[in-house]
């Protein structure tokens, strides 16, 4: 039976309201579910907005990327998820996502398969399907541009060695990095992943551009060919 002696969100002490609460003691002091409250703004009849952000948390195992991999329908399945409250939640994990990719390209010379893994983990970690993308590197190693070649279903992507090489060539870029994500989240490459990587080296090298490295993301985890001396 419902507590009809519930305090609103509206009624409880000041300080232990979302907003007031960050103003006062800033947004460290607030919690995931607090945060994501006051995105929301409201519950729905039986739930405030911090219990309601706490149950769509708790679908996750309050794991944030997880959640990061929620699609609109996914929130909206929740009562009091509207599609505005839905996209307002992806939009400011979207803001989460290109905040860490900015921090990533600060960064810019690459050092290893963990460099690469940086860069590329916000923008292929939550995506439900592969994406092929060329890093393009200077003499020094760091980074002149990053291309998305193609995208594709949730188990492969058709890639154009052709557009791989067009990208290099414009930059007149001397060396490139392969990277694509395994939404599966097993990071072991298949036989296919094995024949293009060869394929992409042999061409690459008739234009005198070297292949450095090939990464497999995967969320929390990545494959390098380079670490795993099969380039």
């Amino acid at each position: 039976m419902e507590n009809s002696d519930r305090l609103s969100i509206k009624e409880w002490a000041e300080a232990d309201r979302p907003r007031e609460k960050m103003m006062l003691k800033g947004a460290g002091t607030l919690s995931d579910a607090e945060l994501m409250a006051i995105l929301i703004g409201s519950g729905n009849r039986r739930e405030t907005a911090v219990e309601l952000s706490r149950r769509i948390l708790q679908s996750t195992d309050n794991n944030l990327n997880q959640l990061g991999k929620y699609q609109l329908n996914d929130l909206t399945k929740f009562s009091g998820i509207g599609e505005a409250k839905a996209i307002t939640i992806l939009a400011a994990l979207e803001l989460g996502r290109r905040r860490k990719l900015s921090e990533a390209m600060q960064r810019d010379q690459i050092e290893g398969s963990h460099s690469v893994y940086a860069i590329f983990h916000p923008i292929l970690a939550d995506i439900p399907y592969e994406e092929f993308w060329v890093l393009l590197l200077n003499q020094s190693n760091r980074v002149i541009n990053r291309v998305k070649i193609s995208q594709g279903g949730v188990a492969a992507t058709v890639v154009d060695v052709k557009l791989i090489l067009k990208s290099a060539l414009i930059e007149l870029s001397p060396a490139i990095i392969l990277c694509h994500n395994h939404p599966s989240g097993n990071k072991i490459p298949s036989g296919n992943d094995d024949s293009l990587t060869e394929k992409i080296k042999r061409a690459a090298k008739e234009m005198d551009i070297r292949v450095l490295d090939h990464v497999i993301v995967c969320d929390g985890s990545y494959y390098s060919y380079a670490d795993e001396g099969k380039l």
